[in-house]
């Protein structure tokens, strides 16, 4: 992908309909933080590299991060890879003009503890301002982070990836512990870890997915969980009955589905493979949500 400036770039998108009236639900959006750089440097009159550092990274000591550059060259860099057939590929690389300011930092583990000590310590913004940051909106959704109860405890977290890359971050505010996980693999496999460790600092129980054995159920109960459940207009999950257990296949990846019990009341099955479990809802209109981490996403069968 060839470089852009952030004219071009918001170019893409500034003259499309909005996809609903600002407001009426949460949907994430790479566009909407495309458009905040924008506003930040016409505000500003600055660069949003500068004025990232300036503001941000050199009051807080972060000295491995910052805003990253096509022409930029780091020591000690990450290669990038993704999952192929049989083993690991090298992912593609993109200009990071594309992604600008909706994704293009580098950073470290340490640097992220550096950037969370900095902002829940007082020293980047206002006690009011924090407030408002980690206020959850409509899809559990703050000021840029996501503040949801995971088992009784708030967390404060966000994930993100790109071509080769994943990253998660989570605050416990009541315990005072940050996750952070970093991988140079393009999966959601830093989300599971995470939650994980987060896990254990919260004195849960945590298995492993070698630990995971299943509980047992009726063979004649399976077929009533069998069906297509899309994820996306390209891309369904979907859920057969192979003998006395459950499979799932999500594009060329599949997995058997190991029954849990009940979640919520609802059966649950566990893809050990894929680190996903999945509660399945009765009624007239079927559906699944889908336990990651700590995201969870709920699908209605077609």
């Amino acid at each position: 992908m060839s470089p852009r400036t952030s004219a071009e770039e918001l170019a893409f998108f500034q003259t499309l309909p909005l996809e609903f009236e600002p407001g009426a639900r949460f949907e994430y959006s790479n566009s909407n933080y495309e458009v905040l750089g924008a506003v930040i440097e016409k505000v500003s009159g600055k660069s949003y590299a500068d004025l990232l550092a300036e503001r941000i990274l050199k009051p807080l000591a972060m000295n491995d991060t910052g805003l990253d550059a096509d022409e930029l060259i780091l020591a000690r860099r990450a290669q990038g890879y993704k999952r192929g057939k049989d083993s690991l590929e090298q992912a593609r690389s993109e200009s990071l003009t594309a992604p600008w300011a909706a994704g293009a930092m580098y950073s470290t583990t340490g640097d992220l503890l550096r950037w969370q000590r900095g902002l829940y310590g007082g020293k980047l913004i206002s006690a009011a301002s924090l407030t408002a940051m980690t206020a959850p909106g409509k899809g559990d959704y703050g000021l840029g982070l996501l503040v949801i109860q995971h088992d009784g405890a708030r967390v404060i977290w966000h994930n993100g990836g790109i071509e080769g890359f994943h990253a998660f971050l989570a605050y416990a505010p009541d315990r005072q512990v940050t996750v952070a996980v970093l991988s140079n693999i393009d999966n959601g496999l830093p989300d599971v870890i995470g939650t994980q460790l987060l896990d254990v600092v919260l004195g849960r129980p945590v298995f492993l997915a070698g630990e995971q054995t299943g509980a047992p159920i009726a063979a004649a109960e399976l077929a009533k969980f069998e069906g297509a459940y899309p994820l996306s207009p390209e891309v369904s999950l979907v859920v057969t009955r192979d003998g006395d257990h459950l499979v799932m296949k999500v594009g060329e990846r599949s997995a058997i589905m190991l029954y849990e019990g009940l979640r919520n009341g609802h059966p649950t099955f566990a893809a050990p493979v894929l680190h996903l479990d999945v509660e399945f809802v009765p009624g007239a209109s079927a559906s699944v949500i889908l336990h990651q981490g700590l995201m969870d996403k709920t699908v209605q069968r077609k």
